[in-house]
């Protein structure tokens, strides 16, 4: 089954994006609108948690790949925070910066693909971001941080 969406819950300053499925480039594309219009909803000047669901994402072709690829640390950057795997590659020149005045403050990101994520968790993980297989135990684990 394939996902495509955001949705922000206010309670809990989470949002939560999920892309999974057998993707193509306009699936991308409405995924990443999805994640730009939430977090252009956020009120200004606040923080946010952010659940990045990747578990059953398959892209269509190596370009599809590369479209998405930088979706996220991307986005994240603008909102003040680095994700751990960027780390990977030498010379990343990320600048970040609080888009109206709104921080990312944690992250929790998932994917099927257990040899990798095992590997991002042991090298990248941090008090606020963690690497997860198991969507349940990602949402979990970032609905209960208390961040501020």
């Amino acid at each position: 089954m394939k996902a495509t969406e955001t949705r922000y819950d206010p309670n809990n300053n989470l949002v939560t994006t999920t892309l999974s499925g057998f993707v193509n480039s306009e699936d991308v594309e409405q995924w990443k609108q999805s994640l730009s219009d939430t977090l252009d909803s956020l009120p200004e000047n606040g923080g946010f948690k952010i659940f990045v669901n990747l578990h059953g994402f398959k892209a269509e072709n190596f370009d599809v790949h590369k479209q998405f690829r930088n979706v996220i640390p991307l986005t994240l950057a603008d909102y003040g925070f680095r994700a751990g795997y960027v780390e990977m590659f030498e010379n990343v020149d990320l600048p970040l910066q609080n888009k109206r005045g709104i921080k990312c403050l944690a992250a929790a990101h998932c994917h099927q693909d257990e040899t990798k994520i095992a590997n991002y968790q042991q090298q990248f993980s941090k008090p606020n971001e963690q690497f997860f297989t198991d969507p349940l135990a990602a949402a979990n684990w970032i609905s209960k941080l208390q961040v501020s």
